[in-house]
């Protein structure tokens, strides 16, 4: 347990590589938490207007962003809450997050949830982060 998560697949729930089902942390450290990230730049420029695929690439570049301004990596990464724009297809939005899954040691714990709109109508998909960073 080197980085103060440990991820725990009990052979009674389904198994799926793409997530795990409990993220334990424990010992000292900071807990991160990294409110909903859309497709949008600190310009104000949204990215991929109605394409949730490349929202969801963006989004996931901005959680990374948000680790690395705390001194994280994507290893620290334990739960992912994802909210859908409802009538998207969320297999487009899990193809945007290949590169990223692809970058983490674990999967986090994963929420998926679909929801009749976001703050701005462009918006088609928002992920929640937190992280576990474990003292020096």
């Amino acid at each position: 347990m080197d980085s103060g998560i440990t991820y725990l697949n009990p052979d009674e729930l389904l198994k799926n590589p793409a997530f795990s089902q409990i993220a334990v942390t424990k010992g000292n450290g900071s807990t991160i938490y990294i409110g909903g990230q859309n497709a949008i730049t600190k310009d104000l420029e949204i990215i991929g207007k109605g394409d949730i695929t490349r929202q969801t690439e963006y989004v996931l570049q901005n959680i990374e962003t948000a680790l690395s301004s705390c001194g994280a990596t994507l290893d620290d990464l334990f739960k992912l809450t994802i909210y859908i724009l409802q009538g998207q297809d969320v297999r487009k939005g899990f193809e945007g997050a290949q590169g990223f899954i692809k970058k983490l040691k674990n999967p986090p714990v994963i929420s998926g949830i679909v929801v009749a709109g976001l703050a701005n109508p462009d918006y088609l998909v928002e992920i929640e982060a937190v992280a576990f960073k474990k003292d020096e």
